[in-house]
């Protein structure tokens, strides 16, 4: 989502994040299932086929599955990122870039990237254990292999303990979030330009310049995420892929170059609703709370 200094301290900031999360979860949830379900079962003619199959099967409810971790867990990503690119910018202006008048473009993109890896620590046991919950279907028999979100990690560290179990896929994790570096570079590109050339308020900047950002990240991002998809659900105990790499040329067998992008027109349309929802509600929730905050103010927001 957007970017910026944020409105400080203080339980404010805490609270409308959860109301951003709750957001971000109730819009953008749904999609994500239909995305990940696409990624990992060719069985699906396409994204309506793979949806009307899941409310037929499903129930709406299972538009929903593996909801927990992330509303849990975006708070605590929202958070690190925006502490960890905030840090990054601000050693590498004082240690790098000392007599800039501000950080230049290299500089921002570093960080972004550094930002990513930091904030996958966290990203990684919760996209994990969703992306398991995701693609377990409805089973009348009574074989599901877990029954929630504490269950699924309780088993995946008994199975392989904590980093082999729990943080499998990190390093996917952290390949994804790489490209971190094309929503930061477009959001930090497009809000130069329109601050030059519109009359734009600084909140219509950050709101579009961030929303096109994540669309941006998503484009980008899309052939990585389903690797990455692919390693998360992957047998712990006998496993189909021995690495990244690996993973990325079974994609390749599935369908050739076609196989990176199931599911993406899902993602695609996912993307600028859902940070733009989700950052309308924390900004909502900011102006109720904190009365004095200015409203071109920003906290920086995981994408999703």
């Amino acid at each position: 989502m957007s970017m910026g200094d944020g409105y400080g301290g203080g339980y404010q900031g805490f609270v409308a994040g959860v109301f951003s999360g709750i957001t971000k979860l109730a819009v953008g949830h749904p999609f994500d299932t239909i995305k990940v379900r696409m990624q990992t079962n060719p069985a699906y003619r396409n994204s309506l086929d793979c949806l009307i199959k899941t409310l037929r099967y499903d129930g709406v409810r299972g538009l929903y599955k593996g909801a927990s971790p992330p509303l849990v867990g975006w708070m605590f990503m929202d958070s690190v990122t925006m502490g960890a690119l905030t840090n990054y910018r601000s050693m590498l202006k004082t240690h790098v870039w000392p007599d800039a008048p501000e950080l230049p473009l290299s500089g921002k993109l570093l960080s972004a990237v550094a930002a990513g890896w930091t904030v996958s620590f966290v990203a990684t046991p919760v996209e994990h254990i969703k992306a398991r919950l995701q693609v377990q279907y409805n089973d009348k028999a009574g074989t599901k292999l877990y029954t929630g979100p504490l269950d699924c990690a309780a088993k995946l560290i008994r199975q392989k303990g904590i980093f082999k179990g729990l943080y499998h896929g990190l390093f996917a994790t952290m390949v994804f979030r790489t490209n971190f570096i094309f929503w930061w570079g477009t959001y930090d590109i497009l809000s130069a330009y329109l601050s030059k050339h519109t009359d734009l308020s600084k909140a219509a900047i950050s709101f579009w310049s961030g929303g096109l950002g994540a669309t941006m990240f998503w484009v980008m991002a899309y052939p990585t995420d389903v690797v990455k998809q692919q390693i998360l659900i992957d047998n712990l105990d006998k496993p189909k892929y021995r690495s990244w790499m690996d993973a990325a040329r079974g994609v390749y067998r599935q369908g050739g170059r076609q196989a990176f992008t199931r599911g993406f027109p899902v993602s695609f349309i996912r993307s600028f609703p859902t940070n733009a929802s989700a950052l309308a509600a924390f900004e909502l929730v900011m102006s109720v709370l904190h009365g004095n905050a200015k409203p071109d103010e920003r906290l920086t927001l995981e994408v999703e």
